[in-house]
Parts: structure tokens; C-alpha cells; sequence
């Protein structure tokens, strides 16, 4: 199987929040063949929930897609390091792979903070790899902010 990246896709997905107000983290969720299972953007303002970061609502659409709370072997896109909330529902939803952008030393829970996957207690540690498209998604990251102060 040819490895084919998704992250400009979940960079068209972070774009996309960005327009609507909401902070630019965009998500692409595939199955172990690469095929997009689902795709999303940050939504906390417009749901009114502090939950609807990219990375869950790619799960949950995921798992209804499939009728499973499971998602063994699936593949997540993200264009900023999950947060400790976003990681935990990555282990619980047995994502195989992550591909992340742009480092979080703020609220990251991957490779910084709460560092979730390296917990005594986490069930299911994800294979991690960090920095594609980092530059592009922090410029993206750090131009909504400047523009916003």
C-alpha cells in the first residue's frame, strides 16, 4: 500500500474554522486503506461545546459511520498536537496512528503536558508521528491569533 498524506486535507479543515471564528485545528480521520472515514474543524463556539475540537468530532462521526466505538487500526490527521481531552479519546477509540502538525507546549497532552499516551493507566498507545506540515500549521495558528489582539 503507497502512503498518502491527508494533512492538507485537514489543513483545508482548519481553514475552514478559521472562517467560521473558531480556532484552526482541522482533523482527517482514515481507515487502515487510507479512505477518509470523516473530516472536521473546530466547533466550540458555534456548538457551544467545549468538547467539539476537530479530533472529537472526527471520532464521533467515525464511530457513527461505523456503528462501533472502536476504531482499530484508523489512521487521525491533525493539524496541532492533541490536547489531553483529544488524546484520551484517541486511546479510548483505538485510533492506530496519529500524523500531527504544529507542537502544542501549551495544552499539547501528546508530546507535551499531560503526555497522555505515556500514562501507567492509558490502555492504547497510538503510533505518533509529529511535525508534517508543522510550519504551515502553526503560520495559519499564529496569524488567527494576531488577528484576533
Amino acid at each position: 500500500m503507497e502512503f498518502t498524506s491527508h494533512m492538507s486535507a485537514a489543513m483545508d479543515q482548519a481553514r475552514a474554522a478559521a472562517a467560521r471564528g473558531e480556532v484552526p485545528v482541522g482533523a482527517i480521520l482514515t481507515d487502515a486503506t487510507g479512505r477518509i472515514l470523516s473530516r472536521a474543524g473546530n466547533r466550540t463556539r458555534e456548538l457551544s461545546d467545549p468538547t467539539a475540537h476537530a479530533e472529537i468530532l472526527a471520532i464521533r462521526e467515525a464511530c457513527r459511520m461505523l456503528g462501533s466505538e472502536r476504531l482499530p487500526g484508523a489512521r487521525l490527521w491533525v493539524t496541532l498536537e492533541p490536547c489531553p481531552m483529544c488524546a484520551a479519546a484517541i486511546s479510548a477509540a483505538r485510533i492506530a496512528v496519529i500524523y500531527y502538525g504544529a507542537d502544542d507546549p501549551r495544552m499539547g497532552g501528546v508530546r507535551h503536558g499531560a503526555r497522555v499516551f505515556d500514562h501507567p493507566q492509558c490502555h492504547h498507545r497510538p503510533e505518533v508521528f509529529d511535525g508534517i506540515s508543522a510550519a504551515e500549521s502553526r503560520d495559519l495558528l499564529q496569524s488567527f491569533f494576531q488577528e484576533r489582539r
